[in-house]
């Protein structure tokens, strides 16, 4: 297929292009990196229909949590209004397969662990809130248009390709792995942010999700929609979830240098604890975690922080 990726420049959107060449498909990149915006409704309808393009994997979004919580109108305009436009330019060249990167952020402080895809919805930031009025979107567009599309509920993506060519850089980075990482690297003091969570050592506990079981579940579910499955929405997770205390003694581990840890107040807007049910993917798309141990993802990483420089 010939497949358009918002946001390919980007982490995932960027190893996951890289993945559905590697399965024969063709890519085209759309990317504010390449001057292509998503508020761009023109351009989008014009990529859509030049390319001839047949399915769409939406990455592009803003992510960080707190600055939303600063800035909800950057947020809600890119994240949004943005994926309005996308969804009316496909409308508008029928095209009407669309993969969707949502996050677990939409359930907020869970009612129970693990999350199952039918619990509630309660965002604690307007960056969660944001991917659940996209979802919201979809669902009307497959019922008026017959747009078909899957949401997966990201938890907490991480890691990077096994050669060490493709990894995690944002800036500013705000994940709690490449932070780490870099500072053991750079023998600086890590700020850890909240110690005095309702966990078992006070620190928040995520469900970390190695980013090439990521990518391969976006496949999977590309796969499902060609093969007439219907707009569906799914978590992508392990099941397991670490503490940030227990993230930062496996990086001490790999790299095998100690590292200082000053604790701060709490984010705004960090949920307590996000760990994954993710039977429904498995049971339904056949999905099966092969690199999400703890240990590969951040053994994955260092190699790429290592390899590429980026500390």
């Amino acid at each position: 297929m010939k497949i358009l990726v918002t946001g390919g420049k980007g982490y995932i959107g960027a190893i996951t292009a890289k993945e559905l060449v590697n399965q024969g498909h063709k890519v085209v990149i759309y990317d504010k990196k390449n001057n292509q915006k998503i508020q761009d409704g023109e351009l989008l309808e014009k990529t859509l229909k030049d390319e001839k393009i047949e399915a769409v994997m939406h990455f592009a979004a803003y992510i960080e949590m707190g600055e939303s919580m600063e800035n909800p109108y950057k947020y809600f305009e890119n994240n949004v209004f943005g994926s309005l436009n996308l969804l009316e330019a496909m409308r508008k060249t029928k095209v009407n397969k669309l993969i969707f990167s949502s996050t677990a952020g939409v359930y907020g402080n869970p009612i129970r662990v693990p999350i199952k895809e039918d619990d509630q919805k309660k965002p604690e930031n307007p960056y969660g809130e944001s991917k659940l009025m996209v979802e919201r979107l979809l669902k009307w567009y497959d019922k008026i248009h017959d747009l078909k599309s899957i949401s997966l509920r990201y938890f907490n993506a991480a890691g990077a390709t096994l050669d060490g060519t493709l990894g995690e850089n944002h800036e500013p980075e705000s994940h709690l792995i490449p932070n780490v990482i870099k500072a053991v690297i750079k023998r600086q003091e890590f700020k850890l942010f909240g110690d005095d969570y309702p966990t078992a050592d006070g620190t928040c506990i995520r469900d970390y999700i190695h980013v090439l079981d990521l990518a391969e579940a976006h496949i999977l579910g590309l796969k499902a929609l060609n093969q007439g499955h219907k707009t569906d929405v799914f978590n992508v997770g392990t099941g397991i979830g670490y503490s940030n205390k227990q993230v930062i003694e496996m990086v001490k581990k790999v790299i095998k240098i100690d590292l200082m840890v000053k604790v701060k107040p709490r984010r705004i807007g960090d949920a307590n604890e996000l760990v994954a049910d993710s039977g429904k993917l498995q049971n339904t798309l056949g999905w099966k975690p092969e690199y999400s141990d703890l240990k590969t993802i951040i053994e994955s990483a260092y190699k790429w922080h290592s390899k590429s420089g980026q500390f």
